[in-house]
């Protein structure tokens, strides 16, 4: 089935809405709070790690990838951020008319209370301030899209978001604490994370200065850009060795070959530098973020 030939609304339109491509991210950093909790849960009398916890805590991340991705379809669509003229990315669902924003705004309040409703049990879990997390969660969700990604603090809010809040929340779910080497960890995984949102705001920065997006790469430029899009892959793998120091050594040398693939990414968006082919960078900064979550996941549990 080619794009042209999707009907509007159909399955296929909402398959694509959904950006499952990017639901790795998601779950990176949920997979490495776990494997955290479930190695240091070793520690203690009895069992304390819940795996039902573990699933919905899961859940809830992929729920919230998804609802973020139909927020940022409509609202870029409706700001006109989305051209389908200028556009250099993947085709998105409202401004190509596979699905139409009545049918996105419906989609998004069922999505978030979905989510809301499939975390909720995590307070029996994790206590009453996992409501205030899941509202904070909603609150940018919706924040990053109308308003705090045109300003430039995108890259913030994926190591917060991507890195602080889902690695460090997960564990503390489990083991109702968080030790500084669990919130480095979670630096180190939101600076890993932020890697997709810089190549895609380097490919988009001549789009986005036009339509008033001032993204990070459209204030640092095309030089500084890409100097921290290789700094973000480096600095992630060498803050892994806190791991190393936590008794967990596997878990700083297993991601090296996520640094290899890094940097040999980062040589390919320097020689293209502009242009649809850096959605092939894209792709494969994704597939570096998922072999980072991988190698440190399976490192911490040997």
């Amino acid at each position: 089935m080619t794009t042209s030939s999707i009907r509007q609304n159909s399955t296929k339109a909402w398959l694509i809405a959904s950006r499952p491509k990017t639901l790795s991210g998601a779950a990176v950093p949920v997979l490495i709070g776990l494997a955290q909790a479930y190695t240091d849960s070793k520690q203690y009398q009895g069992d304390c790690f819940s795996w039902t916890a573990a699933a919905i805590c899961m859940i809830f991340a992929l729920l919230m990838q998804i609802d973020a991705n139909l927020i940022n379809d409509f609202f870029d669509y409706t700001k006109g951020t989305d051209d389908n003229k200028t556009r250099l990315g993947p085709p998105r669902a409202c401004a190509q008319g596979w699905v139409s924003p009545r049918a996105m705004k419906h989609a998004i309040a069922m999505t978030t209370c979905l989510a809301c409703a499939c975390g909720l049990p995590l307070v029996f879990f994790g206590g009453l301030e996992m409501i205030l997390v899941g509202v904070v969660c909603v609150v940018f969700c919706f924040l990053y899209t109308t308003h705090l990604s045109y300003i430039g603090l995108g890259d913030l809010l994926v190591v917060i978001f991507f890195g602080i809040v889902p690695v460090c929340i997960t564990y503390y779910i489990q083991l109702h604490t968080c030790t500084w080497q669990v919130f480095i960890g979670s630096l180190a995984c939101g600076i890993a994370i932020d890697a997709l949102l810089l190549v895609n705001n380097f490919r988009d920065r001549f789009t986005d200065r036009t339509a008033g997006k001032n993204t990070l790469a459209v204030k640092l430029g095309e030089r500084k850009t890409l100097q921290l899009y290789l700094a973000t892959g480096c600095t992630a793998f060498l803050m892994g060795c806190t791991y190393w120091a936590g008794g967990h050594p596997m878990a700083f040398l297993f991601p090296f070959a996520y640094l290899a693939l890094h940097i040999l990414t980062y040589t390919n968006i320097a020689r293209i530098r502009r242009g649809k082919e850096l959605n092939v960078c894209l792709g494969q900064t994704a597939r570096n973020i998922l072999v980072y979550g991988l190698t440190v996941t399976i490192g911490l549990l040997l």
